[in-house]
Formats: structure tokens, sequence, C-alpha cells
């Protein structure tokens, strides 16, 4: 799973956020669509993931019409940020999220309970940002739910136990405890990628699918470690140790195009991402992003996004003012 490190690098989770909440049966809550958590958690523009990790009690997770039981220990994430129903059983009312967004984001890390007054079930709530065109990437193939648990080993225990005290330590405002849970925030959500991916059957396909595969996954880990060297099918090929006919029949298997077609299409997307992010000037980006000339970056960035990356630049900014 190299290259789903690489490309993490490239995404930056960031902006995490935790909430602690205790219900009592019989409870029923409806959290709304990750884009409407954005403006609570992040200032720009970024793709919200949501994941709950269930310390005690039961509950059943929804979305749509696929509901998942969870117990002690499970993780469940939402990657699209498909709005979603938690709920320990039937309950005279559903707590709708959207109206309780103000008062969870400001109330931090100090307990929030909700429901009745029988068995208690308590959750620890995820939040991470990142950066949206990017994340479609490793994202892509994902269910719009599923779930893991860490309990099973001594590390998913450890990253656990670590997480409940952090939590404890943030709700009494020790000195540098946000940024600790920021961390962890990242590695339990990468922890349970890694630990789902395990788990994939053989015919898998999508983009984690193929960063498992041997050689698959070396040629995603060669190309997002240096997505601006002029790779050929040849060069990609040579890398593993198989023929270029076999790495191409493989990674289209996997991510439904040729390697060098991926490449093209992940450079761009850099690219977009630079024009939002920085300031450097087109030419710049050209280069940094494996173009040879500022014309041949904009003749395949028009033919991606519609428009020509100066213009692009000038209607996202334009975009972001207005709203």
């Amino acid at each position: 799973m190299d290259a789903l490190s690489k490309v993490l690098k490239v995404v930056k989770l960031e902006s995490a956020f935790f909430f602690n909440a205790e219900f009592a049966e019989p409870w029923s809550f409806g959290s709304p669509k990750s884009c409407n958590l954005a403006p609570y958690i992040s200032h720009g523009e970024g793709h919200v993931i949501v994941y709950h990790l269930l310390l005690e009690g039961r509950a059943f997770a929804q979305v749509n019409e696929e509901r998942v039981p969870l117990g002690p220990g499970d993780i469940v994430i939402f990657p699209h940020g498909d709005s979603h129903l938690f709920e320990s059983g039937p309950a005279p009312h559903t707590i709708d999220g959207q109206q309780e967004l103000q008062r969870i984001f400001s109330s931090g890390l100090k307990l929030s309970r909700m429901g009745g007054h029988g068995a208690i079930t308590r959750f620890v709530c995820g939040y991470m940002v990142c950066e949206p065109r990017l994340s479609e990437v490793f994202l892509a193939g994902l269910p719009p739910v599923f779930k893991v648990n860490i309990r099973e080993d001594e590390s998913g225990k450890w990253l656990e136990n670590s997480i409940r005290y952090s939590i404890a330590e943030a709700s009494t405002s020790a000195a540098g405890s946000e940024a600790v849970l920021a961390k962890l925030c990242e590695a339990l959500f990468v922890e349970t990628l890694r630990r789902y991916v395990v788990r994939f059957p053989e015919r898998q396909t999508g983009w984690l699918a193929g960063a498992r595969d041997p050689e698959v996954g070396k040629v995603l880990a060669l190309m997002h470690s240096n997505p601006a060297a002029p790779w050929t099918i040849a060069d990609l090929a040579r890398e593993v140790g198989v023929s270029r006919s076999v790495l191409a029949e493989r990674f289209r298997q996997f991510l439904g195009e040729p390697p060098v077609s991926y490449l093209t299409g992940w450079r761009l997307q850099m690219g977009a991402q630079m024009l939002n992010a920085t300031n450097h000037s087109v030419s710049q980006i050209a280069a940094e992003v494996g173009y040879e000339s500022e014309q041949a970056f904009n003749r395949a960035f028009k033919r991606k996004f519609g428009t020509p990356p100066a213009r692009y630049r000038n209607e996202v900014k334009s975009a972001v003012a207005v709203a």
C-alpha cells in the first residue's frame, strides 16, 4: 500500500474534528450530507470524510437501504459524504443533525448526551477535510458505507486507547491536545482503510484494489512519487518486471484505463488544485506537473475541464468571492 502513502501526502488530510457523543435508548440521529459540515470545519473548499468509532453499546448505521449493525470497536466510514441514519432501533422521533450542527461544532469535545433513559451507546465521531478533486482518486470504487473493527489486534487497541485518552485531555484544554487529536484522526482513518483493503475479494476493482496489487501498486507508487517524470509504458513495465501488454491489461482491469492515461488525468487534477491553492504562474504549474510547455498544458487542461487554465483560475476565484 505504498501508493496510498504517496497519494495521501498530496491529498493532505487536515482540519480534523472529533465529536464525543453518548446516546441512551431509544434514540435515532440523522446525519446530513458531509458538504453541509464543511463550513464548520474548514474555511476553504474541501471534501469532508465522516467516520464514527463505537466505544460501547450497540447501534445501526443506514445509508439508503443498506443497514449496518455496529458493536464495540467498530469504525464505520462514509467516504463519499452521504447522509445517514444512526439508531438503536425504533425511536419516537429522529434527531435532525442538520439543526444540531451549530451546537455540535461549538461544544468541542464536551460530552454530548441525547436520547431516552435506557442502555447507553457511546461514539467518537471524526470529520476530516481533504482536497476534493485529488481525494476522488483513492475514494473511487469505495461503497457509500463500510466498517472494520479495530479491537482485533494490539495496534488497533492502542489506537483506540490513545483516542480515548486524548479526548479526555482535550476536554480539559490540555496544551497541544487538539494537534495530537488531528494526527490520531488521520491515523485512525488510514488504518481503517488499510484493514478494509486487506479484506477485498480477489475480483475487487478500483484505486485501492489496484494499490494492493503487487505490479499495479508499484506502478501507482512510482507515478505518484514523481508525477512530472516522463514515464512511458515501457519505463513502468521495466520497473515492475512485466511486459507492457501485461501491465496495460492489469492496470485497465483495476482502474479502467491505461497507466499513461491515468497519469495524464492525475497531472491535470494536480494542476487544477495548484491553480486554486497557489499563485504560481500557469507556466510554472505546467512544468511542475510534467508538461514540457505551457501550450501543451493549456490544450490538455482545456480538453479535461472545458476551459483554459487561466480562465479556470479566474472562475474559481470569482465563485469563492461570491460565496
